[in-house]
């Protein structure tokens, strides 16, 4: 199972307290992935997912706030043979217009909303409604990525006005939601570890938020070793390469007029250091008689470096 099938089997097993909350969720379910068929006879609604999960969830809610025991069919899926299609039908008009209206899909009047959005509705005017409403969303036409390769949070709406809803409504918790336009969809996304780790709050996966906090602190540490021991080996390889030059420079000393000519102090360091060429400073500096610091010695081995280069020229 994907972690984001786990996010949303998670999310389906979890039914709100409120009923006005449960209106919400049914409102977001039935606004991004639902179909409302009106005729003579009335209307009827149907829900269409190919998550079991997201079809079970929305049965329990039309049955818990509606007292509505919905029809529910499935089919092979077109495109793919291990997915079934699923279908969640509200058949009588009664029924339907009852959950349409309590939705505010439908006015007094009987006319369904345009696009069936639902903005600057009552619906969500309170805090728990709205996280009932994302939660809903999500599970209707969301997806999450593996934590373990990105970070990256969506949900695609079929018209512009619901995208926009709906990233108002995230941000109402404080996240910096955004929009991308792909293909016929417009995508409700966000990629950043924290503010996924705070939508998964605010829907109330507590699961799954403690599984992606144990991966992103498993990544940092990770990254903080991979930091570390990339640091130390540059440092390895600056000491190295310095070491290497300091013996060519000395050697080439020794050539040209002798360590003998040398004033005393870097003759000393001179000839420990072709003894020692793999010791780093600290080692020579204790190694002299009498010791020295690590800018001393390092302090001599430039006076060396710079003799070296004036034979050169």
């Amino acid at each position: 199972m994907s972690y984001a099938s786990t996010v949303k089997d998670e999310l389906s097993r979890q039914v709100p307290a409120a009923r006005h909350c449960m209106i919400a969720e049914i409102a977001a379910i039935i606004s991004l992935c639902g179909r409302i068929a009106c005729s003579a006879g009335g209307c009827k609604i149907k829900v269409q997912t190919e998550n079991r999960a997201v079809a079970r969830k929305c049965f329990t809610l039309l049955r818990k706030t509606f007292n509505i025991i919905a029809d529910v069919s499935i089919r092979k899926n077109a495109r793919s043979k291990k997915n079934g299609v699923y279908a969640v039908v509200v058949g009588e008009h009664k029924d339907a217009a009852r959950v349409l209206m309590a939705t505010k899909l439908m006015d007094q009047d009987g006319e369904i909303g345009e696009d069936l959005s639902i903005t600057r509705n009552v619906v969500v005017k309170q805090a728990c409604c709205r996280r009932a409403f994302i939660r809903g969303a999500f599970l209707a036409a969301g997806s999450i990525s593996d934590p373990k390769q990105s970070y990256h949070f969506e949900i695609a709406c079929a018209t512009q006005p619901k995208a926009l809803q709906l990233k108002a409504l995230i941000n109402t918790f404080g996240m910096d939601a955004k929009i991308v336009v792909r293909k016929r969809y417009f995508v409700v996304y966000m990629k950043e570890g924290s503010q996924i780790v705070d939508i998964l709050n605010v829907m109330e996966a507590h699961l799954a938020l403690m599984d992606l906090e144990n991966i992103r602190i498993l990544k940092e540490m990770r990254g903080q070793v991979n930091r570390q021991v990339n640091c130390e080996t540059a440092n390895l390889n600056k000491t190295v390469s310095a070491a290497v030059k300091q013996v060519k420079d000395i050697e080439y000393i020794r050539d040209r007029q002798g360590l003998s000519n040398l004033p005393e102090n870097l003759e000393d360091i001179a000839r420990l250091r072709l003894e020692r060429p793999e010791a780093t400073l600290k080692e020579l500096g204790e190694a002299l008689d009498p010791p020295v610091g690590k800018s001393g010695v390092n302090h001599r081995l430039r006076k060396l470096g710079a003799i070296a280069e004036s034979l050169r020229k």
